[in-house]
């Protein structure tokens, strides 16, 4: 069988990098395709409908992926079709399901399918007038194709406005002629894949993707900056849901109106306390999704493609390794907005591809032996492993061996999903000398809330209440606590006296409550005998204690460590955000 894939990024890289292991595979090839692609497969260069059908032939093509949603819209399956060559991809009436936002919500209602209120509008005084019923933050998006960045989620309605203007006054061409403003979603996001014949179907594994370009979810949208697979946000729970709420209504929806929908459709979901809502609709691979899939996918995608083209699917299940998978995306400075091109990419060689570490090269310019930069997106570091650590560990390692001058990449993928493990019940007791150091306390507890790790407070006096002190501790320590924090002024006995009760770890807080100004209890504090050891903070720093209370539970817990480097990265945002130029 010779195969065609469609499109130029890394999405249909990684497509190429999973149809060459097929054995019934004769010949691929890719148009127009990219530097990186060319080391698979020929690369045609051709973007013409009218083209690409006329070289499909000449070549005697018999299968052919789209890749690139443009081509799918245009009505590229309809006319190969017409030549008589199959096709994984909707035809252009089903493929408005991404083409017109419009045309999808107004389809959702009409199928009871989940989503968030809507208008759609093409003037400035209709947006400004649903603006003003609704509540910050504001979901402006062009109703047509944009590559990924016609959404903006503007936190005021002053910047919804101005985004209301700039899509309307032509900033995304005929794309932001019409315009789909609806009611924000809270939740977590995730992203749901299904190969359809047109009445039967087959899922994918779950992924999580990362749109905005800087970490915690900061900056504007981008075509996606990472994602990993699977999600755990979707679990079999959210997963009935999803099919028996979205998946099944969708193509119910789309044959009953004379559009079977057939190739791969994409659903971005937001679950809500375990409620699925759809976020839209893509009617292909998502890129940077595509290129964990296809690491994943441990079958003939040949075999999956053919079925799924000629109305073969009911009955068939495609093979997916059990691993987790991540793709940490390489980015030109400026993405999403403008970038130079051109920059030598380093290191490259270095990477050590194989069968669970690959990049896919979205954006590249092949020269000689060398690459180039030649897009916004330039490289998907993509990688496998024995869980989502794993994946990450090594899709980072191998994007940390690849440079050019303004490279960009975001620190944080998988965090949400690393985050999943953090542990139940209560893990730090926090004891005080007197009810007066709450404060001091508070500060600790504050984080602690924010870290999800739960905790318990008591006053107790090391010399008036030793016996309730002793008790707690033992208490403490059968309940499971793991971590505890002294707090206390003046002679500070109490971090001793607890320390001397238990093989806990314990962190001592001097507090300032005296006429020497907590140096005293510092000083008293740090300086425990020999076999007594304790962790001693600040005066008065509450919140290190608990900073500190995480970083030794994270060595128990990984998922403890997504939430420090979290609240690292938060912490560096608000640096950022301070210094004068961004004031």
């Amino acid at each position: 069988m010779k195969v065609l894939v469609v499109g130029a990024g890394g999405r249909e890289h990684a497509l190429a990098y999973a149809l060459q292991k097929s054995p019934q595979l004769e010949a691929l090839y890719v148009t127009p395709g990219n530097g990186g692609i060319e080391a698979l497969a020929p690369c045609w260069g051709l973007t013409e409908p009218k083209e690409i059908v006329k070289k499909a032939q000449e070549m005697g093509v018999g299968l052919v992926f789209i890749g690139q949603e443009d081509y799918l819209v245009q009505g590229l399956t309809d006319q190969l079709e017409a030549a008589g060559i199959a096709v994984v991809g909707p035809s252009a009436k089903a493929a408005r399901l991404e083409g017109s936002k419009a045309f999808a919500k107004a389809f959702m209602a009409r199928n009871q399918i989940p989503t968030a209120a809507y208008l759609e509008c093409t003037t400035l005084a209709q947006a400004q007038s649903f603006l003003s019923t609704q509540k910050p933050p504001f979901v402006i998006k062009a109703s047509g194709l944009a590559a990924g960045k016609g959404v903006v989620i503007a936190q005021t309605l002053p910047e919804a406005e101005a985004a209301v203007a700039e899509m309307l006054g032509g900033k995304f061409g005929p794309a932001g002629k019409t315009l789909v403003i609806e009611a924000f979603l809270p939740g977590e996001e995730a992203s749901f894949f299904i190969f359809s014949d047109g009445q039967d179907y087959v899922c994918l594994p779950s992924l999580q993707d990362h749109k905005r370009i800087f970490e915690l979810d900061l900056g504007p949208n981008t075509g996606g900056m990472g994602c990993y697979a699977p999600a755990p946000v979707v679990d079999e729970a959210v997963k009935a849901l999803v099919l028996a709420q979205v998946v099944e209504p969708t193509l119910q929806g789309m044959a009953a109106e004379g559009n079977p929908y057939k190739g791969v459709l994409y659903i971005g979901l937001m679950i809500d306390q375990g409620r699925p809502s759809v976020v839209e609709y893509n009617i292909r691979f998502g890129d940077p999704e595509c290129q964990p899939l296809m690491m994943l996918f441990d079958g003939d995608l040949v075999e999956l493609g053919l079925r799924v083209a000629q109305g073969r699917l009911k009955g068939y299940q495609p093979k997916w390794k059990d691993q987790a998978a991540a793709c940490i995306v390489l980015a030109s400075a400026g993405y999403p907005g403008d970038y130079k091109k051109g920059h030598y990419i380093q290191g490259l060689e270095e990477v050590g591809e194989g069968p669970e570490l690959q990049v896919f090269h979205a954006g590249t310019l092949k020269e000689g032996n060398r690459f180039r930069t030649n897009g916004g997106r330039v490289l998907g570091v993509t990688a496998l492993g024995e869980d989502l650590e794993g994946a990450l560990k090594k899709a980072y390692q191998g994007a940390a061996k690849i440079h050019w001058p303004g490279m960009q990449k975001r620190r944080d993928i998988g965090l949400k999903g690393l985050k999943k493990g953090v542990p139940l019940g209560t893990k730090v007791g926090i004891i005080l000398g007197s009810a007066s150091d709450l404060k001091i306390a508070k500060k600790g507890t504050d984080l602690l809330d924010e870290f999800s790790i739960g905790y318990e407070v008591i006053v107790s006096s090391a010399h008036r209440t030793p016996e309730r002190t002793r008790q707690t501790i033992e208490r403490w320590t059968a309940q499971g606590v793991e971590v505890l924090i002294a707090i206390a002024g003046m002679a500070a006995h109490l971090p001793g006296v607890v320390a001397s009760e238990t093989g806990l770890p314990v962190i001592g807080v001097p507090v300032s409550g005296s006429a020497l100004n907590g140096q005293d209890a510092l000083l008293a504090i740090v300086q425990m005998p020999p076999g007594i050891p304790v962790a001693t903070v600040g005066i008065d720093r509450g919140d290190n204690a608990a900073v500190l209370a995480l970083q030794i539970l994270s060595i128990k817990y990984p998922a403890l460590k997504a939430v420090h480097f979290e609240y690292r990265l938060s912490m560096e945002q608000k640096v950022i955000a301070s210094s004068p130029e961004n004031q």
